[in-house]
Parts: C-alpha cells; structure tokens; sequence
C-alpha cells in the first residue's frame, strides 16, 4: 500500500525568534509578575478561632476514619464509630451550637466570608487580565502564523486545538500555529515556575493566608448537616479488616512457593 508523502512547509527560520521565542519569554515574565503580585495583594494571616479549628479538624477526624476503616481493628473501628457518630449527632463540635436548626448565615455579612472572596476576586483578575492582553497581542501580530511541527505523530483530533486560527483542512495536524503555541506554553510551563520559583508557587493566591485550616464549611453551608451526613456515613459503613486471616493468607503464600 503507497504511502502518502510527508507534508512540508517552507518557513523562514526568522519565524523562531520573531514569534516563537518572544511568545515563551512573555509567557514567562508574566507568570513570575503574576506571582509576585498576587503575593503583594494577599490579605495578612488572619487567626483561626479554636472553635471553628475544632468544627473543621472534627470533621476531618471523621472523614479519615471513614476512609481508613479497613486498617483498623473491628472493635477499634466500633469504638471510634460510636464515639464520632454520638458527638456528630449531638452537636459537640458544633462552633455556634446555639444556632443549631437555623438556616446558615448570610455570607454577605461574614467578614471572614468577604475577605476570602476578596482574595479570590483579586486572583481571577491576576490572572485574567494578563491572559487577556496577551492573547489580544498574539492575534493582532501574530495570527495566521504556523510556527513549527512537533516531532510525533498525532491523530486528526487535535487539528482544531493545535492550529487554532489556521483555517486549513489539508495541513498535517502535527503543524502549529501561534495561538496554539500560547495555549501550550500556558498549560506547559508549571515545571519551569516550580524551578524559578519554587514548588509552591502554584499556591501563590494563598501565599498570604498562613497556615489556616482549611475551610470544609463554605459560605452558606450548615455545620451540623456536614455532621449529621457523615455520622450516617460511618453508621453504614460494614467493617473489614486487611489483617482478617492475615496469618493463613501468610502461610498459604509460603507452601505456593
């Protein structure tokens, strides 16, 4: 069977340093701008009231012995299962047991509530407002501008995503245009953050908020329904053991071998 000769493109090899490589260079400054500023603009460490503290590592205290069941012991297991699910049950963890039974509180009125979506408003507009002039940069001088083939093949699939803003059927799909070009380099560059800035730079929207405990009870949600859910979810929970039989599984291995 005849095969079909490979495509080529003639490009000028100014196309490298033009586009490509000015393309990757702002990607990232930008990133590492964005970092920086995000930094600047996190609110200060607030302190984690004990209450509150407690309501979250309560809960989290549950969903580990739910998940890890199965290295505990049956009676281990029953002990732990009846402690959490009666305290979940009751309220004991609860921050504002008073306010047990009542709708939650509006999170308008919540300053904790409001400066967490503070902080999450200023990081979306980091990061939309530099992804936005960027791409507004790219297709108003480098658009239509196919800049280099990848090196393996790929199936038809991928045409529409790599050769974004080239409206052309014929070409190979290996074939990549500008503004794919920044979509990869945006989804690819994680590794060369992590090198130049360190391993949590990911977490730079949080980088002023200290080590507080993370909020399992989002704006509007209620505590004790979180509560009451997970002490069902324990109650129906058919205990196991990995160590059940462990001592004939031990021995049935060894005569096998």
């Amino acid at each position: 069977m005849a095969q079909l000769p490979p495509q080529t493109i003639q490009r000028d090899p100014q196309l490298f340093y033009w586009i490509l490589f000015p393309i990757t260079v702002v990607m990232i400054l930008t990133g590492i701008l964005r970092h920086y500023a995000t930094v600047l603009m996190a609110s200060p460490p607030k302190k984690v009231e004990q209450p509150a503290l407690k309501e979250q590592r309560s809960l989290m205290h549950g969903v580990a012995v739910r998940s890890n069941f199965h290295v505990l012991t049956a009676p281990s297991f029953k002990a732990r299962r009846e402690f959490l699910t009666t305290a979940f049950e009751s309220g004991a963890y609860l921050k504002d047991p008073e306010r047990r039974g009542q709708p939650p509180a509006n999170p308008m009125t919540d300053p904790g509530a409001m400066d967490g979506m503070m902080g999450m408003m200023k990081n979306n507009m980091a990061m939309m407002v530099p992804n936005t002039l960027i791409m507004s940069w790219i297709n108003t001088f480098f658009s239509g501008f196919v800049i280099l083939k990848l090196p393996f093949p790929i199936t038809i699939k991928f045409k529409s995503m790599l050769q974004a803003g080239v409206a052309t059927k014929e070409m190979d799909p290996r074939w990549m245009s500008s503004i794919s070009w920044y979509f990869l380099c945006y989804f690819g560059l994680q590794f060369v953050f992590n090198f130049l800035l360190g391993s949590d730079n990911d977490g730079a929207a949080d980088a002023g908020n200290g080590p507080q405990a993370p909020n399992m009870f989002g704006p509007g949600v209620d505590a004790d329904k979180q509560f009451q859910a997970e002490a069902e979810n324990l109650a129906v929970i058919k205990h196991y053991s990995v160590l059940d039989d462990v001592e004939q599984r031990l021995l049935e291995g060894i005569k096998t071998r």
